[in-house]
């Protein structure tokens, strides 16, 4: 990867990095990455910022060590999110830099329609010039809080990363990369500074959460996988080291960098990693291979079973039966439709529905193999 040759960049700040050991924003170091992110900008750079650490500044103004309940996460998360913003946006008045403040969930990139409508606003906001200031709106959403593997902001830099075509997503951490092993419990292990691809065999490289922060190193290699398949770079690097931000832009190898694989298209990547995908077909060993094998679409004959609710238009997960996902796609009827019809042919769908919209269930056109 030619880093002169970056043009939109996506940073995302974990809740650890930002804060020192009393719990407090540690401003020496923020302001270090915003001195380096605002020369970026002057560059020519286009720049969106993740961050987190609004629950953590919230948790010491309410007097806690940790909340105990997501009501206390929610409390916190309101009384943080202002204090966490305003220092961006001191930080970035000082060259003269405007911010904008973005709080989104999960729903935002599952619904199409919004999606589409929050990658317009983010877009004309880079036209207009203006540095958009990322989080999780923690305050209104419950499951934000609850279920840390699909909620944490590795997750959503990552999206915002490959819904916006950034160039390259940098995810400044408290470790300096991905190592062959746990650096923590060997001291022989050795950092891995450059990922081909995201195998299972990566995979099992993690390790669980950051101590005070909801992502770990699995969080990561999760938001590296998303990025690169949607074509673009990813990084980990250690935000302790002095100047990280500007010594990751010079000709020093730091930390681990994820190549791009694929190109997917905007809809691809918008069905392949849309959000909160409630609905699975099952299908048959046969469907799977013309799935794979042919790219045809699926049709209801090659359905086994139905899981969850879902509306037609909504993106559903496609498992095998060893329960194995391997494609996602836009199914043309809803769960209670298809729960009707599967393993038929299409020829008998008007017969028992009444009606055919489709005479597959989801269009090889809307569907994606992962």
């Amino acid at each position: 990867m030619d880093k002169n040759k970056v043009k939109r960049i996506v940073f995302k700040f974990g809740t650890n990095i930002l804060r020192n050991e009393e719990g407090d924003i540690c401003l020496s170091r923020l302001y270090s990455f915003i001195e380096d992110i605002a020369r970026l900008y002057k560059e020519g750079k286009e720049v969106l910022i993740v961050t987190s650490g609004a629950v953590g500044l919230g948790v010491k103004k309410l007097g806690m060590k940790t909340p105990e309940t997501v009501v206390d996460k929610q409390a916190a998360a309101s009384i943080g999110q202002p204090m966490l913003i305003e220092i961006w946006q001191d930080g970035f008045d000082r060259f003269g830099i405007n911010i904008s403040q973005i709080l989104l969930i999960e729903d935002d990139f599952s619904n199409r329609k919004r999606y589409l409508s929050l990658r317009s606003t983010l877009s004309r906001l880079l036209e207009a010039g203006i540095i958009p200031v990322i989080n999780q709106n923690d305050v209104i959403l419950p499951s934000e809080l609850e279920h840390v593997s699909f909620s944490d902001n590795d997750k959503l830099s990552a999206l915002v990363a490959s819904k916006l075509d950034a160039d390259l997503l940098v995810m400044v951490s408290d470790i300096d990369g991905l190592f062959d092993k746990n650096p923590k419990e060997y001291k022989d292990a050795k950092l891995i500074q450059t990922v081909q691809k995201v195998t299972p065999k990566i995979e099992k490289l993690a390790q669980g959460a950051s101590l005070g922060g909801r992502g770990g190193m699995i969080t990561k290699l999760n938001a590296a996988k998303v990025v690169t398949n949607s074509g673009s770079n990813a990084m980990i690097v250690n935000g302790l080291v002095p100047n990280i931000i500007k010594k990751v832009f010079s000709e020093e190898h730091i930390g681990t960098l994820f190549l791009s694989n694929n190109k997917l298209s905007s809809k691809q990547r918008w069905i392949a990693y849309a959000t909160n995908v409630r609905g699975e077909i099952i299908v048959n060993k046969g469907a799977k291979a013309a799935l794979i094998e042919k790219q045809t679409s699926l049709l209801p004959i090659g359905i086994t079973s139905i899981n969850g609710k879902f509306e037609a238009g909504e993106v559903v997960c496609i498992f095998d039966e060893e329960n194995n996902e391997f494609a996602r796609g836009v199914a043309n009827y809803n769960s209670d439709e298809c729960e009707k019809i599967k393993g038929l042919h299409s020829v008998e769908i008007k017969n028992v529905l009444g009606y055919m919209q489709s005479d597959d269930v989801i269009n090889k056109d809307n569907l994606v193999l992962l």
